[in-house]
C-alpha cells in the first residue's frame, strides 16, 4: 500500500509537470534534486489578497492548497506570456487533486497595465503579477507558482517515452507527421503541436481540453512506469521548472499529500460555457465573462467541491 502511494504521488509529480514534481522530489530524495529547481522569489504581500479574501478564506486554510501553475510559451530564458494557467488545488478535506484551467483570452484588469488578456499579466510582471491578476480578478489567496516553459515540454514528454492520444481527423493537419486520424503515441513535438491547436472546433474552449488531456496521459504514462526510473526522470525534469516554493515548503506540503494517497486527477475550465462572450474590442479577441457568476462557480468548485451549473 505504501509503494502503491509512493507511485501515485510520482507520477501525480509529473504529470502535473509541477507542483507535484517538486512534492516527490524532497519526499523521496531530498535536497540533492531541490538544488536542481531554478528558484524564483516573489514578494507575497504584493500578490493581490485583500483583506476582505483573505478573513473569507481562512475557513479553508488547513483543507485548501490552491498553487498556480504556468505554461510559458517564449524561447529559453525569455518571458513571454502564460499561455496554459492552471490552478492546482490540493483538497485535503475531500482527498482530492484538482486542475482547473483559466482561458487565456479572458478580458480581466492586470495591475498597472489597465484591461488585457489574462495571458500576459506573466509577460508584463512575471510569475508574481500574474498570481496577483489571479486574485484580483477571482478573489483568491494564491501565494504559490510552478512554472514550465512550453519549449521543455517535449523533452519532458521525450523522456517518459511519449504518450498515447486519439488524434480526430480535424485535428491532423496540425500536427507534424500525423497524416490520419487514430490512436498515436506521440512525440514530445508531437504533443505540443496537439496542446496548441487553436482553430479547430471549439476554438480555445477545446484546446484547454487538449492540454489536460497531455497532463492526464503523462500522468497515466507515469503510473505506468517503473519506479526505479523515477529519480534519473526528476533528476532532468527539475532543472526545467520555475517555483518559489522553498525545500522547507516542499517538505511540509509533499508530507500532506502523500498522506492523502490519491491516484487521480479532477479537472475544469473556466469561464463556463454560458457565462462568457467572445468578442472584439479595438481590433483585439478577448473572452469577456460574467465576473461574479464565474468567481462564485470557482469557489464552490474549489473551496466546497460543488458543480452548482450541473
Amino acid at each position: 500500500m505504501v509503494k502503491s502511494k509512493k507511485v501515485a504521488i510520482w507520477a501525480t509529480c509529473i504529470a502535473g509537470i509541477l507542483i507535484f514534481v517538486l512534492v516527490g522530489a524532497t519526499v523521496f530524495y531530498g535536497n540533492y534534486l531541490l538544488n536542481k529547481i531554478d528558484k524564483v522569489e516573489i514578494d507575497k504581500e504584493n500578490v493581490g489578497i485583500t483583506e476582505e479574501v483573505e478573513e473569507k478564506l481562512s475557513q479553508y486554510d488547513d483543507k485548501i492548497t490552491n498553487i498556480a501553475l504556468f505554461g510559458i510559451d517564449a524561447e529559453d530564458g525569455g518571458v513571454g506570456r502564460s499561455d496554459s494557467i492552471i490552478i492546482a488545488t490540493l483538497d485535503f478535506h475531500n482527498k482530492k487533486l484538482k486542475l482547473t484551467s483559466i482561458m487565456r483570452d479572458s478580458y480581466v484588469d492586470i495591475d498597472g497595465y489597465g484591461t488585457d488578456k489574462i495571458n500576459h499579466a506573466y509577460a508584463f510582471g512575471g510569475a508574481e503579477l500574474a498570481i496577483k491578476t489571479l486574485n484580483q480578478n477571482f478573489n483568491l489567496n494564491i501565494e504559490d507558482f510552478v512554472a514550465v516553459n512550453f519549449t521543455t515540454m517535449p523533452k519532458i514528454i521525450d523522456k517518459i517515452g511519449g504518450i498515447t492520444v486519439d488524434i480526430t481527423s480535424e485535428e491532423v493537419s496540425y500536427i507534424q507527421g500525423i497524416e490520419s486520424a487514430g490512436t498515436y503515441n506521440l512525440t514530445g513535438d508531437q504533443a505540443l503541436d496537439y496542446s496548441r491547436i487553436r482553430y479547430a472546433t471549439g476554438g480555445d474552449y477545446v484546446r484547454t481540453e487538449r492540454q489536460r488531456t497531455v497532463l492526464t496521459k503523462i500522468f497515466e504514462k507515469i503510473l505506468a512506469m517503473n519506479p526505479t526510473k523515477y529519480p534519473g526522470l526528476l533528476s532532468e525534469v527539475l532543472s526545467m521548472v520555475k517555483t518559489n516554493f522553498n525545500s522547507a515548503e516542499i517538505l511540509e506540503l509533499g508530507t500532506e499529500v502523500l498522506s492523502m494517497g490519491v491516484a487521480s486527477l479532477e479537472q475544469d475550465r473556466f469561464p463556463l460555457d454560458g457565462y462568457c462572450e467572445g468578442k472584439m474590442i479595438d481590433g483585439i479577441y478577448y473572452l469577456t465573462f460574467d465576473k461574479d457568476a464565474t468567481v462564485n462557480q470557482l469557489h464552490e468548485y474549489i473551496f466546497e467541491d460543488k458543480k452548482i451549473w450541473e
